[in-house]
């Protein structure tokens, strides 16, 4: 890897680490969603780096894909379990890291261990070459030596410039179709969950967080008026996700305009991630970089 793409990688994880931190720290009973969201991007931006994804704050159930909208009145509860998951970029080179925590409450302290537990075998594990499915079924494993479920449609993921999933997925479970192999020099993130319900997520409701979609879909497009807030948004974000709440500066009604750019394909709202089963779930994640003989975690 070019000396100064690492650099920015450290740096980028450096940043989203203390982003993380400092939001984890925040998470209290009465505490809005919505508090914790800015105070954490506002953290990465006053880093000197760029915001890779909106803070998800997933709660409970929802596995992923919750990030608080510009007028939400959600605030945490005691007891509640909550993913903090958090991404900075340096110039396009991500780093994305994620906790779990319990708010006044330690009903779920194993399970919290089970996917920090996860986590570390498959950074032990991670090499030039790792069989995927290997390390899978030792994640797998570690989570259910607690006696929880792996969730098995939620994996880890390769980062590039500028783009959050790329190519190779670590999963949390042994699988014979994962033939990808890992390289020197290639960053992943790595991100395994836990949970005493189903072990697999289904979508459920919109998360306020949006993404492109590729731009050549514009040119079949007949609203003018469409294409030119699509293309104000790929000029703000390009081709990393955004939240609802960063749109309220760009558009008057901004929430009309993404529902109308969702209708017409030209933006994809992602649904949270929610247990099959309602059953709490657990989170821990790291970004790392392939070295030569292992790897280095970055945040």
């Amino acid at each position: 890897m070019d000396e100064e793409i690492y650099e920015k990688y450290i740096r980028a994880g450096k940043i989203a680490s203390g982003a993380r931190n400092l939001g984890a720290g925040l998470i209290k009973p009465g505490v809005s969603l919505l508090e914790v969201a800015n105070k954490v991007e506002s953290k990465i931006l006053e880093g000197g780096a760029g915001i890779a994804f909106p803070v998800n704050i997933a709660i409970n159930e929802i596995a992923a894909h919750y990030s608080p909208s510009h007028d939400d009145n959600l605030v945490f509860k005691k007891g509640d379990v909550v993913k903090l998951d958090v991404g900075a970029h340096v110039d396009g080179y991500i780093a994305d890291t994620a906790v779990t925590v319990e708010v006044e409450a330690d009903k779920y302290t194993d399970m919290i261990k089970a996917a920090e537990d996860g986590l570390n075998v498959a950074i032990d594990m991670m090499k030039p070459g790792v069989d995927l499915s290997n390390l899978g079924g030792k994640v797998s494993k570690t989570i259910s030596s607690y006696g929880f479920k792996p969730v098995d449609n939620l994996t880890g993921h390769s980062l590039q410039k500028f783009v959050l999933h790329s190519g190779v997925s670590v999963p949390s479970v042994p699988g014979i179709m994962n033939n990808s192999k890992v390289k020197e020099g290639d960053v992943l993130a790595v991100e395994p969950f836990a949970t005493d319900g189903a072990g697999h997520v289904v979508s459920g409701p919109g998360s306020n967080i949006f993404i492109c979609s590729s731009s050549l879909k514009s040119k079949f497009i007949r609203d003018n008026r469409a294409k030119l807030m699509h293309n104000r948004l790929v000029k703000n974000f390009k081709t990393l996700p955004f939240a609802e709440r960063w749109t309220t500066s760009l558009f008057e009604n901004n929430e009309t305009i993404l529902r109308r750019l969702s209708f017409l394909g030209l933006v994809n709202h992602y649904p949270q991630l929610i247990d099959a089963s309602k059953g709490i779930v657990t989170q821990k994640e790291h970004t790392i970089i392939i070295t030569n003989d292992g790897c280095e975690v970055t945040t």
